[in-house]
């Protein structure tokens, strides 16, 4: 994590917006590791070199002396701050020098009706605002306990709460926007939209609880460094989730008219959420029009140019097909890794004659869908959400004409046998009397020619030979106990007629020649393919604990999948270790877990970052790409494990990092538990060796 003085000039030189410094603040202070006083003189010094906005630099400062509040909270020791060295105070526009501590307090105390609520404060004596989540165009959001659940012993005593920000808190639709955001949000109850309990207010405070999502916004991925889009096959499920949130809203008469990255929220046990109905303004339906007519939450003015359509900026009335421009604008960032106007409003990239260039990943057909969405017409503009996903998406059009291809060749099949059949019967000699006649068959010459009674000689037939014995049958059975036999091994094979395929893993000590010499010499074997990678001996332990699962996902078809980013598994000293998975056909827990050279195992999720690990059937999701876990020493070859069950592994949360050894006994008799409940096809598991380096000077 960027240190305060690193956040604070981001924001300065202009690499952070107002809204990404706010959203960093608190996890910032969290773990830098210093004490309020050392942050208050960071701060100064920052402050002096480059002033920040006043209110800015009030809510650092007072978030800062936060800390000390809920470090004695927490038993722990107060540090005493000395506010009168070296703080500068809070300058006015006109003021050319720093005026006294005094004055910075004065300052504050005059903004107190318009204080910011942070982390450590408490709405309504029941909400404590935990951690700092986000910063939308109306309101902050944060992770909250509800003590009245937590008292009630709730299992799930955490929710989100949106703070409505200060610039809106003076404005006196802003409470009705809240309200309606509320109503709308409840009303769209739906997987793929947030869904949202209530709202109230403490005092000036004004406030939205929702459910809390654990996971990152997509923003985040997208502004991952070195991001260069994903493949369409990993981006499908994230469109999908998007389309089908929007879909449900427009079937129900609302447009969400701020649909942006940072209103899709990818959760880490793999959904799809968009949140921040917050100005979706009702388009079609006659019984809210006396609300449209009272307050329109546009008229707040909280859009994003850069995924606006050009008719909401030029403030037209709004139009599902202004959420599909912004959809196609995501879509198209999510493949490519940058925006398709190079971030330029609609109405700039349309009176530049700005063309998005085509993705290299795209087919004909999904170019064409996504074009549509792009368009600046709305006439011109895909006519619906439904329309596009079914355009784009080409899984699903592949699974139902490949049903729809089995039939037709079944049918040519058909029409080509009794094609066959009738040209046969008509080219055939036929006898007088009409029949078929057997070639060679000894027959009188007048009955095919010209009348003459000589009949024809025919050869006798040549002496049969004797039958070559048959090869012996290339069976899966025969070849399974032979793989199983190998050491330190993970290997799976496909056998058709008498060609063998072998994939998966073998130990350096045992390696591939050894395997392929071995393979080659079975009975039936006339064709051998090996797909094999070598592991170091050290993994011997973890690939005997899991090679049976990852076998059995293998066998099914890799029903759930692991890879690394970048493809290879080449990682260097600083980068972000960052997978994407994918489940198989039904409900799973996700155990993903990062296996180091020193021998020891990183719990990835779950894990005090990552806690839900529960996923939906036939999804996908990238893990780490918000910089969570950094490559670092001892480097060498290691490994990054996928393990699937039906069921969740262990009671509570593991220790993010633990001895292998300790972990891999646990883990042995969890998963012999889970196989005698539910079966041992229920668990799968896949691997993705990396080789790690220091960065190069």
């Amino acid at each position: 994590m960027a240190s305060l003085a690193r956040v604070i000039h981001d924001f300065q030189t202009g690499e952070l917006s107002r809204d990404e410094f706010v959203a960093q603040l608190d996890s910032t202070l969290t773990t830098e590791g210093l004490g309020p006083a050392q942050l208050l003189e960071m701060l100064g010094a920052a402050h002096r070199k480059t002033p920040l906005p006043d209110d800015l630099y009030v809510e650092v400062r007072r978030r800062i002396e936060q800390l000390r509040v809920s470090n004695v909270a927490a038993g722990g020791e107060e540090t005493g701050i000395q506010t009168t060295v070296e703080i500068p105070s809070v300058r006015s526009a006109s003021a050319g020098n720093a005026g006294s501590a005094g004055d910075a307090a004065n300052a504050e105390n005059a903004a107190g009706h318009d204080q910011i609520k942070g982390t450590g404060d408490t709405l309504n004596n029941r909400f404590v605002l935990e951690e700092c989540l986000g910063v939308g165009g109306m309101g902050t959001v944060y992770k909250a306990l509800d003590l009245r659940k937590l008292e009630a012993s709730d299992r799930k005593p955490y929710l989100a709460i949106k703070v409505l920000n200060v610039q809106f808190r003076g404005n006196p639709n802003s409470l009705v926007a809240l309200q309606r955001e509320a109503r709308k949000a409840q009303v769209l109850a739906h997987r793929n939209i947030i869904t949202v309990y209530d709202f109230d207010r403490d005092g000036p405070i004004v406030y939205l609880t929702m459910e809390y999502l654990s996971g990152k916004p997509l923003s985040q991925l997208l502004r991952t460094p070195g991001y260069q889009g994903m493949p369409v096959r990993a981006a499908l499920p994230i469109v999908r989730g998007m389309s089908a949130a929007l879909a449900y809203a427009h079937e129900r008469g609302f447009v969400h008219c701020d649909f942006k990255p940072a209103n899709v929220f990818l959760t880490t046990n793999a959904e799809v959420k968009v949140i921040d109905f917050g100005i979706a303004r009702v388009f079609q339906r006659p019984e809210e029009e006396s609300d449209a007519t009272v307050f329109d939450p546009g008229s707040l003015g909280a859009l994003t140019p850069a995924y606006a359509s050009p008719e909401m900026i030029e403030h037209r009335e709004p139009d599902p097909r202004d959420d599909i421009y912004a959809l196609g604008c995501i879509t198209y960032e999510l493949l490519t890794g940058h925006h398709p106007f190079d971030r330029l409003s609609a109405t700039q990239a349309r009176n530049a004659d700005f063309k998005a260039q085509r993705p290299p990943n795209l087919d004909a057909r999904q170019w064409r869908a996504l074009r549509a969405a792009l368009s600046f017409d709305r006439s011109t503009r895909m006519p619906s959400v439904v329309r596009f996903i079914a355009e784009f998406d080409n899984e699903a059009r592949a699974e139902k004409s490949g049903t729809l291809a089995k039939v037709g060749l079944a049918s040519f099949a058909v029409v080509c046998a009794a094609a066959v059949g009738v040209f046969v019967l008509r080219s055939a000699p036929t006898r007088q009397g009409g029949g078929p006649t057997e070639v060679g068959a000894s027959q009188p010459l007048a009955d095919r020619a010209n009348g003459a009674s000589t009949p024809i000689a025919t050869s006798p037939p040549p002496p049969s030979r004797p039958p070559s014995a048959p090869k012996p049958a290339l069976t899966l059975a025969a070849i399974t106990p032979v793989l199983a036999q190998v050491p330190c091994s993970a290997l799976s094979a496909a056998v058709q007629d008498h060609s063998l395929t072998v994939r998966g893993f073998v130990s350096q000590h045992y390696g591939a020649g050894r395997l392929k010499d071995t393979l080659a010499a079975l009975p039936g074997v006339d064709t051998l393919t090996l797909e094999v990678e070598p592991l170091a001996d050290d993994k011997c332990d973890t690939v005997k604990a899991l090679a049976p699962y990852w076998v059995r996902n293998w066998q099914a078809g890799r029903v759930a999948a692991l890879h690394v980013r970048p493809p290879g598994g080449q990682l260097s000293e600083g980068d972000p270790l960052v997978v994407d998975v994918t489940t198989p056909g039904h409900d799973s827990y996700v155990n993903l877990d990062y296996y180091q050279l020193d021998g020891s195992v990183v719990h990835m999720v779950p894990s005090p970052r990552a806690k839900d690990n529960q996923a939906p059937p036939n999804y996908a999701a990238t893990i780490g790409s918000a910089g969570d876990w950094i490559i670092s020493k001892p480097f060498g070859a290691e490994m990054v494990v996928l393990l699937i069950t039906p069921a969740p592994l262990f009671d509570k949360l593991r220790p993010e990092s633990e001895s292998r050894a300790d972990y891999l006994h646990a883990l042995d008799t969890r998963l012999a538990q889970i196989r005698g409940k539910y079966g041992q096809d229920r668990i799968v598991a896949d691997f993705a060796p990396i080789t790690t380096k220091p960065r190069a000077p």
